[in-house]
């Protein structure tokens, strides 16, 4: 059986083209893989899990009907989304991946990030990220009057669209000195990540070995899916449609 990996579906009420696709996803290409990984920014915005709307409920229905055919969902907290919680994995019978995880796959240890945190040079984003991670800080947001914290996420969603627009494209992507030391500390030859929206397969050499960076594409105007098996990595689009 087959590993999925998949990121950045930034799913929201307002483009049902992607959440419709996202379901076809999970009776077709799903049905049936060992696991199905999603790399964060699932949703386009989680003010936390006591905030659940019907859409919302509607896509964790479908990942437990998912699971509950015995594949194996695994998911990670994106910039977007990094207050999913506890009670939302429970209804969505899905697991939290901590960032940074290694996996092995297929008889190789793999890394598995989100991407942000490799991309170093947006420097106040990286000081944003730090506090807003931490866990004080994830405390009191949570804590938060329910109207505070849509008004903090409307906030956040067009910073992000600010920075992305008027920063220069290499200050947004990942830094590329900061690969192969992220993942010679790891110990890892592949690394698996999203947040960057440049779907590609980088090939890199690290301590004179061959070393691979996967990203996954976000589903905007297509869908985009990283399958793993006995005979390799293969990163597919596919339409919405």
């Amino acid at each position: 059986m087959s590993v999925l990996f998949i990121s950045d579906l930034h799913l929201e009420a307002e483009r049902p083209d992607i959440s419709r696709a996202f379901l076809h996803f999970l009776t077709t290409r799903a049905h049936g893989a060992a696991a199905l990984y999603i790399l964060g920014d699932f949703f386009e915005v989680w003010v936390g899990d006591d905030a659940m709307d019907d859409f919302q409920r509607s896509i964790a229905a479908a990942l437990r009907r998912l699971s509950d055919t015995g594949t194996h969902i695994w998911l990670m907290h994106g910039n977007r989304d990094f207050m999913l919680g506890k009670r939302f994995c429970r209804e969505a019978g899905c697991s939290l991946l901590r960032e940074g995880s290694v996996v092995e796959l297929y008889g190789e240890p793999v890394l598995l990030l989100h991407g942000d945190s490799l991309c170093t040079r947006d420097e106040s984003y990286q000081r944003l990220r730090r506090r807003l991670r931490n866990p004080v800080s994830l405390w009191l947001l949570r804590n938060l009057p329910l109207a505070t914290r849509h008004k903090l996420a409307r906030k956040l969603r067009e910073a992000s669209r600010l920075r992305t627009r008027e920063k220069a494209a290499e200050i947004v992507d990942v830094t590329p000195e900061v690969v192969p030391q992220v993942m010679a500390t790891h110990g890892v030859r592949t690394l698996i990540h999203g947040h960057t929206h440049r779907p590609a397969v980088h090939k890199l050499q690290i301590d004179g070995e061959n070393a691979q960076r996967i990203v996954l594409g976000d589903w905007d105007r297509q869908g985009w899916v990283l399958e793993v098996d006995e005979r390799g990595y293969r990163l597919e689009s596919f339409p919405l449609d």
